[in-house]
């Protein structure tokens, strides 16, 4: 197979994670016979240092001419005092949308080998953890209408939650198509009890369930799946949602399984095309320390095999090199235990790729 890869290395830590990140690439498709070119371009705030621009159109223009997008993070206190339209964070928007990503898969699985880094009770770590988020990420209050305006109190500002009916159908029936290769089980999270938007949310999906009666669909305030992450995670196997819950949430979901190092994601647009990346940000105060944890964004080239791909065989052979490295003790900063084999990012990258194909 061929394959054309943009690769977005981004700020901070980004190019560290993303490098390795092609590393495992590049070893899956010298293994099993794939030929893939990849091609690097600018977005966010290096992109703004050297263009003015957090997503030249060159970038842009790139993506679209390729079969997916590897990126690494974007983002650093270096341009936080911006315009909103101008942050390095406008380039994932723009991404997103630009490229019709709509539906963001987040996996977040607690390995057993870091049963000991979950935050949560013996018990509830012991019985596994395994979910995963759904997340709308092209409308919604990420995309809405927004400004400011001044008042009688001071300046204002306001953003909107706007989603139609084919926005939540379509975000439904990626969640139901996740959950069929899965537990068979959507959790439906919105805040219906005040919002109007998520009331329309939730008639949409409870009507979208109903052509697929072998799906069990319940529903839970925000507030509550929030809470039940914690205390129950286990009743959850997919949960749908909406671009800013989704966000909140899976960052929450990514501590049970010890690190947000440890959680890739995949943003899909129903024709093969994805963006692959580790759902961390660019952590700037780690970034040249060779201390950056490069799971997140080497599960994030499984799931480019996965799901761009249908190369099912090649995502395996990554997710089984990291169980068995992770099994094996080692460990980067922010999963380390006392008596575990504390690594480096390239020397985690280095082990991760070696162990590729080894039974």
């Amino acid at each position: 197979m061929k394959m054309k890869l943009a690769v977005i290395p981004g700020d901070g830590i980004g190019p560290e994670v993303a490098g390795e990140a092609v590393k495992t690439a590049k070893k899956v498709c010298d293994m099993y016979g794939h030929r893939a070119i990849f091609t690097e371009a600018p977005a966010g705030g290096n992109a703004i240092d050297r263009y003015g621009e957090p997503l030249p159109k060159k970038t842009l223009d790139l993506c679209k001419s390729c079969d997916s997008v590897i990126l690494g993070a974007v983002g650093g206190w270096q341009w936080d005092s911006l315009p909103g339209d101008m942050r390095p964070e406008r380039a994932l928007l723009g991404l997103r949308g630009e490229l019709g990503l709509y539906a963001n898969l987040r996996p977040a699985v607690l390995h057993e080998a870091l049963k000991g880094a979950c935050p949560l009770r013996k018990e509830i770590a012991d019985a596994g953890i395994n979910i995963m988020v759904v997340r709308e990420l092209t409308g919604g209050m990420y995309f809405g209408d927004r400004g400011r305006k001044d008042t009688p109190l001071g300046q204002a500002a306001w953003d909107t939650e706007l989603y139609s009916v084919f926005e939540v159908k379509r975000i439904a029936e990626a969640a139901f198509d996740a959950a069929k290769k899965r537990g068979r089980r959507v959790t439906n999270v919105d805040k219906a009890n005040v919002l109007e938007s998520s009331r329309l949310w939730r008639e949409v999906v409870a009507e979208a369930a109903k052509g697929h009666p072998e799906i069990s669909l319940d529903h839970m305030y925000v507030d509550n799946a929030s809470m039940q992450l914690i205390r129950d995670p286990g009743h959850f196997d997919v949960i749908v949602t909406t671009n800013m819950f989704g966000d909140i949430l899976s960052d929450e979901a990514s501590q049970l399984t010890g690190s947000i190092g440890m959680l890739p994601s995949a943003s899909l647009g129903g024709s093969g095309f994805g963006m692959y990346e580790p759902i961390h940000g660019s952590a700037p105060d780690l970034a040249g320390k060779d201390v950056a944890n490069p799971i997140a964004a080497i599960l994030s080239i499984a799931m480019l095999f996965r799901y761009s791909f249908s190369l099912e065989e090649e995502a395996a052979s990554i997710e089984s090199a990291v169980t068995r490295i992770l099994n094996q003790g080692f460990r980067t900063g922010d999963i380390y235990s006392e008596g575990m084999k504390r690594v480096g990012t390239k020397e985690m990258g280095r082990l991760i790729n070696e162990s590729i194909g080894r039974s």
